[in-house]
């Protein structure tokens, strides 16, 4: 019997990935975008971790594109 043109057999399967494998990489992006939302959010005056502002000059126009106030 024929194949039909919407069946595609390619003999391509896809990985699977168990979830104990997937959840600490998932965790340890969420911290690294915590860490970069607090530097373009927070990383200023009382909160501020470095001196100078480095940091803040930094991602100046990152804040202002996220809506955090600056000045």
């Amino acid at each position: 019997m024929a194949h039909s043109a919407t069946h595609a057999d390619t003999g391509v399967s896809l990985p699977v990935i168990p979830l104990s494998e997937l959840l600490p990489w998932a965790i340890f992006g969420g911290l690294l975008l915590l860490l970069a939302l607090y530097f373009v959010g927070a990383e200023q005056g009382a909160t501020s971790m470095f001196k100078g502002m480095y940091v803040h000059e930094f991602v100046h126009d990152g804040r202002h594109l996220l809506g955090f106030p600056c000045h």
